[in-house]
């Protein structure tokens, strides 16, 4: 199906255009595009949550002058 893989990119988008200001902030809009990215692929969405949670945060915390 077609339609997964878009979805997933526009998810995939909104997650690296708010990276939030504060490391909670950037945890909560990491796991809501971790989420969204998961239930899109038909997997785990806690699972996802995490990942994403934890993504954001690490590549906030990385690259600052990015987010």
């Amino acid at each position: 199906m077609q339609i997964k893989p878009i979805l997933f990119a526009f998810a995939a988008a909104g997650a690296l255009a708010g990276c939030g200001d504060t490391p909670l902030e950037q945890g909560l809009m990491g796991a809501g595009a971790g989420a969204a990215g998961a239930a899109v692929l038909d997997t785990s969405v806690a699972g996802g949550a995490l990942v994403g949670a934890v993504a954001n945060v690490a590549y906030c915390q990385q690259y600052p002058s990015r987010c």
